[in-house]
C-alpha cells in the first residue's frame, strides 16, 4: 500500500457539507488541495444512491490519481471499481474481504483498542484507523476520547500504519504525528471548511513540518 497517499485520509459525510455546496464539490476541492485518499462513508444512503455516489467519486478520484475506499460495502466497492474497502469492528472478517476483493485491494480496519491491531494485521489489513483521539460527535458512541497516550501505545505495538481519527483539526496534527501516527483521518476539518482546498493545503503543510 502507498502509505503516503493515506497521510491525509478524507472520510465523506454529506451532512457536514455547508449549505449551498455538494459533497462532490467539496471532495474535488480537497483533491485539488492535495488529498490522495478518500473513503465513501455515507452509510445511511440506500444502495442505489451509494452506488451512484461511488461512481462519481471514482471518476473524480481517478482524475487526481487518488485512492477510493468504500466503507464496509464490498459489493459497492466492486461495482464502482474502488481501490478497496474500510471495515468496521462488526464488518466481515478482513480475510474474507481480501478473498472477495483480491490481493491488490486496499483494506483498512477501524480499531478502538490496541489489542485489535495484531488480529487485523494477521488477517491481511493494510492499515488501521485508531479512534477517537479527541472528542467528536461522530465517535461519541465509542466512549470517551482515547487521548494521545493511547495512540502512542497503539502505534508502538502496531505492525501496520496507524491513522489517528476523531476530532483531528488543524493544530493537532503535529502532536498525533509525534505520538507515532502515520497519518490522520478526518471529516469536518476539510468538508465543513469555508475553503476545503485551502484547509487541505494547511493540513498537509502541518503534516510536512519537522517534528524535531
Amino acid at each position: 500500500m502507498d502509505t503516503g497517499a493515506f497521510r491525509l485520509y478524507l472520510i465523506t459525510d454529506r451532512k457536514t457539507v455547508p449549505q449551498g455546496r455538494t459533497l462532490l464539490q467539496c471532495v474535488e476541492q480537497a483533491l485539488c488541495g492535495g488529498v490522495r485518499a478518500v473513503q465513501l462513508r455515507d452509510k445511511d444512503l440506500p444502495a442505489d444512491e451509494l452506488y451512484r455516489c461511488g461512481l462519481a467519486l471514482r471518476s473524480l478520484t481517478a482524475r487526481f490519481g487518488a485512492r477510493l475506499l468504500v466503507n464496509d460495502r464490498i459489493d459497492v466497492a466492486l461495482a464502482t471499481g474502488a481501490d478497496g474497502v474500510h471495515l468496521g469492528e462488526h464488518s466481515l472478517p478482513t480475510a474474507e474481504a481480501r478473498r472477495l476483493l483480491g490481493q491488490n485491494a486496499i483494506i483498512g480496519r477501524s480499531v478502538h483498542h490496541p489489542e485489535a491491531i495484531h488480529p487485523a494485521a494477521q488477517e491481511g489489513a493494510d492499515f488501521v484507523t485508531f479512534s477517537p483521539i479527541y472528542f467528536t460527535p461522530s465517535k461519541a458512541p465509542f466512549g470517551a476520547p482515547q487521548g494521545l497516550e493511547a495512540l502512542r501505545c497503539a502505534c508502538a505495538c502496531s505492525p501496520l500504519p496507524v491513522l489517528a481519527l476523531g476530532g483531528i483539526q488543524q493544530g493537532r496534527i503535529r502532536e498525533v504525528r509525534a505520538a507515532g501516527a502515520a497519518g490522520v483521518a478526518l471529516i469536518s476539518a476539510i468538508l465543513a471548511a469555508a475553503n476545503p482546498e485551502a484547509a487541505t493545503r494547511a493540513l498537509l503543510a502541518e503534516m510536512d513540518e519537522p517534528l524535531a
